[in-house]
């Protein structure tokens, strides 16, 4: 399991000149949001073989770069030196090699690479250019790292194994779509691949690499999403995570029999109050640390893989676990966890004694962690009766309505949880309140609820802005003359749904790389990106009309709410045309908008020198905006 934070770079341009302007912003809101912003983070640990050390992502340097340490935390050692953002690494079965794998320019052109674990005689496997790669981890016998690339066809991922000697891509499996390689069989005979139907439904299919023969492991007919999908050690059995048939994921297992013919899933764990979210198998395949998704934080159990036991695993002192890995004698977790008031940092959990150890302690100069806000969970209800939640941050002290920003996260099947947010602690630092919505379309609740957004069923979900602001006037938190939004990417969508369809409540929006207008997002985005959003979004050539009104584009003459738009260059995702759009409309009525343009980045900020500036931007707009009215 690999999700590392993004941090944020940016180069502001604002008013009507392409110039590189100047900060306005108060000395005061610049110094919070430098601290704030300047906070570090370190995760995706991956042991050595012999356990003796672990490599793993920091941006201790400003950008994310490979670093690696002894497994007790000490001797930490950075190990590559790019101007670009590293995205994950993988240690070799002999120890000799890493993986990594690089985006230039932030973007979506991923890149793969192999060097020696001091960094030295680094080499890029695949071929750079615009096509895009995604690094799963190495094969058992240490000659081949599983990828995926879209390298033959921009309109698909291909699940691929990599000749590390010679970098020769060879496919696992001709099958069109988005698929993604999983796991190889300890024989090397086959390989259990996912490939996506739609964006939250997908199948795993077991491949035989001689013949290319694909079998089908998850038949389905309704919407359902399945993952993990790693072989036990005799190649017998295959461990999943599953909805299918029921609402929530659940752990479970495909046995399979003499001749490779796979069983049913058989459930082996689940929960009615949180979804299994991700799992790490021994090698020995004795047991498997299970991770939960309760409500938005991390919880821990462990799965005896020969009794079928479950055994709840130890409190966390962080709220959310973002990468594990078990060391080859199966006796040690390493994993990657953060919080609201903490950043994501390694630790080590000893499994028999219980004993977690902090490993790595990335840097927050000028920032007391205990002064930073842990959010309280909120819920209430839609304009059809539909239970919504989110996260509340209220500045210490705070009473009575006052300025609130609504935060809505990314996917569509994004969730907000409790995490590190230099832009909600900058905000809540200057007395800004903070609320970060999970609406229905929201991951984490269940399949029926990530999908009540889908298609025309769109505006339900635009309908929760209105719910939402309204549960926080209603509440007395928030004073409705001094309301916000702000959203990056599918919540940058949502930032212009709520001020075109209500225009007249909010005093100030960020937009961050989000989606404006459904046809030229078709038109520009990634080939097989647009392949996997008709059913979420809805089909351009058979459903036209309706994405023409569900686009925030041909409502934008009605606004008249004063807006930052940020937006990276190198978006592959999201073309920065979706920018531009509102940039030239408003400006052509001369509605206030700034304009921040990030030229080194993608979908979304990595690199920490502009990450302050960025910020500052946005702090220093909402406080401009949500400033009380006479």
């Amino acid at each position: 399991m690999r999700i590392l934070a993004s941090v944020v770079l940016a180069a502001i341009l604002t008013g009507g000149s392409p110039a590189m302007a100047q900060s306005t912003a108060d000395p005061d809101v610049a110094r919070t949001v430098e601290a704030i912003a300047s906070i570090r983070f370190a995760g995706g640990p991956s042991f050595s073989p012999d356990g003796a050390r672990i490599a793993f992502i920091s941006s201790a340097s400003g950008i994310p770069q490979v670093w690696t340490m002894a497994a007790d935390g000490s001797d930490a050692r950075q190990i590559t030196h790019l101007n670009d953002p590293v995205q994950s690494v993988e240690w070799s079965p002999a120890g000799d090699q890493i993986a990594w794998d690089v985006a230039p320019g932030g973007g979506l052109n991923v890149q793969i690479y192999v060097s020696h674990p001091d960094g030295s005689g680094a080499r890029r496997l695949t071929a750079g250019g615009r096509e895009n790669n995604a690094l799963t981890g190495w094969t058992d016998d240490g000659r081949r790292l599983m990828a995926a690339s879209n390298a033959r066809d921009p309109a698909r991922f291909e699940p691929v194994l990599i000749d590390v000697a010679t970098g020769v891509a060879t496919p696992v499996s001709d099958g069109a779509g988005v698929s993604r390689l999983l796991d190889l069989s300890p024989d090397g005979r086959h390989a259990v691949i996912t490939r996506l139907v739609s964006r939250g439904d997908n199948n795993l299919y077991l491949v035989d690499l001689a013949s290319g023969t694909e079998t089908l492991l998850t038949p389905h007919t309704e919407t359902a999403t399945f993952g993990w999908g790693e072989f036990s050690p005799d190649g017998r059995r295959i461990h999943v995570m599953s909805n299918g048939g029921r609402d929530r994921q659940a752990f479970g297992v495909i046995d399979l029999t003499a001749d490779g013919t796979p069983g049913p899933i058989r459930i082996i764990a689940e929960r009615a109050d949180a979804e299994a979210e991700s799992a790490s198998l021994s090698h020995d395949g004795r047991r498997a640390a299970l991770f939960w998704n309760a409500s938005g934080r991390s919880e821990l159990s462990w799965l005896d893989t020969a009794t079928g036991v479950v055994t709840p695993g130890p409190a966390l002192p962080m709220d959310i676990v973002s990468g594990s890995v078990l060391s080859r004698d199966g006796e040690t977790l390493a994993l990657s966890g953060s919080g609201a008031n903490r950043p994501g940092d390694i630790h080590r959990l000893d499994i028999g004694s219980g004993t977690l150890a902090q490993l790595t302690r990335s840097a927050h100069d000028g920032v007391d962690l205990a002064t930073l806000v842990r959010p309280t969970l909120v819920t209430y209800r839609a304009h059809d009766g539909e239970e919504l939640s989110g996260w509340l941050y209220r500045p210490v002290g705070a009473t009575g309505p006052g300025p609130v920003v609504a935060n809505y996260h990314g996917g569509p099947e994004g969730q907000s949880r409790p995490s590190m947010s230099d832009v909600t602690q900058a905000l809540v630092a200057r007395g800004i309140t903070v609320f970060a919505p999970n609406v229905r379309g929201s991951s984490g609740f269940g399949k029926r609820f990530v999908n009540l957004d889908n298609g025309p069923l769109r505006v339900d979900g635009v309908r929760d802005i209105k719910a939402t602001t309204d549960h926080l006037v209603a509440a007395g938190i928030a004073d409705p003359a001094r309301l916000g939004i702000m959203g990056g990417s599918y919540g940058g969508y949502m930032v212009m749904a709520g001020v075109t369809e209500y225009p007249d409540m909010f005093a100030g929006g960020a937009n961050l790389f989000g989606v404006v207008n459904f046809e030229t997002f078709f038109a520009q985005t990634e080939p097989w990106m647009a392949a996997i959003s008709t059913v979420e979004y809805g089909n351009p050539v058979t459903e036209a009309d309706m994405l023409r009104a569900l686009s925030p584009i041909h409502k934008i003459d009605i606004v008249t709410t004063p807006l930052i738009i940020l937006h990276g260059a190198n978006d592959t995702n999201v073309p920065v045309v979706e920018a531009e759009q509102i940039v030239n409309s408003l400006r052509a009525r001369d509605v206030p908008v700034e304009y921040v343009l990030f030229p080194d980045e993608g979908h979304g900020w990595r690199k920490l020198p502009n990450r302050i500036r960025s910020t500052t931007a946005i702090v220093s707009f909402f406080e401009r905006t949500l400033a009380a009215r006479p």
